[in-house]
């Protein structure tokens, strides 16, 4: 129904406004004597045959002359309305022309008048409804960012102001959401005994709701782990307790651990949550544990994991918003290209910087967040020894993404391996040949395709003896044409176009190392560096 309120008609033929007419909207208010004029309320169904008539003849009217079978015009002809007011097919107020003082009936000259005021009056206001809605629209957003801002303020309080200080560990956390209020949150847990308890949770949804469900669930954790000690009872209370409030469609997924800093032991469950990375000497490794998310079904019960964290060994912990990133062309950052990042960085003091270039340089300079990001990553400090990582059988392996630049990666991993078995002046020689070595298996073997990495194996031939050697091999997938052998350059030729640079960049890697060995076959090319521990070799 359309209901056109706040037209007047007059009452008394003294009344000053029965002779001039007066244009009224219901955005207004007119300062009428009451004694002289009474309000008329205009209903309009909306089937009503005049609003489709107004549709198609957008013009002024004259309601008495119309000739139409209309409740609505009866309706004006009774209250004494004249002139509709029309602006583009929409009735939006009215004129209504009282009965002229000397008893006269209104001229055709006056009837033009008021049609050209009509015509004129409509899209003014038209215009100031628009310009009074835009106004309340306006205080309407501004009331809800300010609802919003109150809602992230109190969330943020709920997050933890500060890291846990654990002798012998580094703990670090990285929080950037994508909108004012969000569902990813993390906390810490500190129990009696010493030990601490590490959560990382993402609510479905964003905005208020999730903000809700998200200080419910820190809440009903913290409560839970007071009274329980086993990660998986935890989510298991939690769970019962949430799915009688949860509101429908939303869901919560968590990951929760408790770690004892004295000796390293971790103990995990997982509610369906994103699966942490725990960096190892021999690798980086998932830390899996099966369970629903919260709030879903009551009654679940989560497994239990339990692994331990030797010196240098890092565990990640990680929301999905860095995982789901999106490039340009709509590619997903991915679960495989984390954890082939992870095996080239061991430090988990400076992870979250590195995997956040990593995916700035993924996304491009144009990304929009799309969903939150959290990090929280657990390092056990001590210096890893080298002759662990890298026995006979267990080679250190890792995989390198073929990108420009991450050469720099591959030499710092294998800096980081053998760092402490080759003296300065050796090591540099070498991690200058690995980023060599690694820069022309991903151009030119796997022409910089993200999906064909360079895979990287770190040898210790012996332990630490003056006959062991440190050997290397970078191995690229783009088997078939065989490698230019070494030419040795000579700048004059090339100047006078008799030689090509090409052959140069396996020269230089030649030079650097004591031995170097060249495999392939239909799929694959090798390099195999090697440089010798013996003192005479240096």
């Amino acid at each position: 129904m359309t209901t056109l309120r706040g037209f007047w008609r007059s009452k008394t033929k003294a009344a000053p406004a029965a002779e001039t007419p007066r244009i009224l909207n219901t955005t207004e208010t007119a300062v009428i004597p009451p004694t002289a004029l009474i309000p008329i309320d205009l209903d309009i169904a909306p089937n009503d045959p005049l609003l489709a008539y107004i549709r198609q003849n957008p013009a002024v009217f004259d309601a008495a002359q119309l000739k139409l079978d209309s409740p609505a015009v009866a309706a004006m002809r009774q209250a004494g309305v004249r002139l509709p007011l029309v602006s583009q097919g929409e009735l939006i107020g009215l004129i209504n022309l009282g009965q002229r003082l000397s008893d006269q009936e209104y001229s055709s000259d006056d009837y033009r008048l008021m049609n050209d005021l009509a015509t004129q009056a409509a899209p003014a206001l038209r215009i100031a409804q628009l310009v009074q809605q835009q106004k309340l629209e306006a205080v309407e957003r501004e009331r809800i960012a300010q609802e919003l801002r109150v809602a992230r303020l109190i969330q943020q309080t709920l997050l933890p102001q500060e890291l846990p200080a654990l002798a012998g560990w580094g703990v670090s956390s990285y929080y950037q959401p994508a909108r004012a209020v969000v569902g990813d949150f993390y906390d810490f847990l500190y129990f009696p005994d010493g030990k601490v308890g590490f959560i990382v949770a993402d609510v479905t949804d964003k905005g208020v709701p999730a903000a809700l469900v998200m200080a419910t669930t820190r809440t009903l954790l913290r409560a839970a782990a007071e009274r329980l000690e086993a990660p998986g009872a935890v989510l298991a209370r939690t769970n019962d307790v949430l799915v009688q409030e949860i509101p429908p469609k939303m869901f919560v997924t968590c990951f929760y651990a408790v770690l004892d800093p004295a000796t390293g032991h971790l103990r995990y469950a997982n509610a369906g949550h994103d699966v942490p990375y725990h960096h190892t000497g021999q690798g980086v490794v998932e830390l899996r544990a099966t369970g629903m998310p919260l709030g879903l079904m009551p009654g679940m019960a989560y497994d239990e994991k339990e692994t331990t964290l030797a010196p240098g060994d890092y565990v990640l912990l990680y929301s999905d918003g860095l995982v789901e990133a999106h490039n340009p062309a709509r590619g997903m950052f991915g679960f495989p290209r984390l954890q082939s990042l992870l095996s080239t960085h061991a430090d988990g003091a400076t992870l979250h910087h590195f995997l956040l270039a990593e995916l700035a340089a993924f996304t491009g300079p144009a990304w929009e967040q799309e969903d939150d990001v959290t990090l929280v990553t657990m390092q056990r400090e001590g210096a890893v020894n080298s002759e662990q990582l890298t026995v006979n059988s267990h080679p250190v392996e890792f995989e390198i993404p073929s990108a420009p630049g991450n050469e720099r990666l591959a030499m710092a991993r294998v800096a980081e391996v053998v760092g402490d078995l080759l003296p300065a002046s050796r090591l540099e020689k070498l991690k200058t040949a690995v980023a060599e070595a690694t820069m022309n298996a991903m151009e030119h073997g796997n022409l910089y395709d993200p999906d064909k990495p360079a895979r990287l194996k770190v040898f210790v031939e012996e332990a630490p003896t003056s006959t062991g050697s440190v050997r290397v091999t970078i191995t690229d997938q783009g088997g078939g044409k065989p490698l230019q052998p070494a030419a040795t350059p000579d700048l004059e030729a090339k100047l006078a176009g008799e030689q090509s640079p090409r052959g140069w960049g396996l020269f230089l890697i030649q030079a650097m190392v004591d031995e170097m060995h060249v495999h392939q076959d239909d799929q694959h090319h090798t390099i195999e560096l090697v440089m010798h521990l013996a003192d005479d070799h240096a």
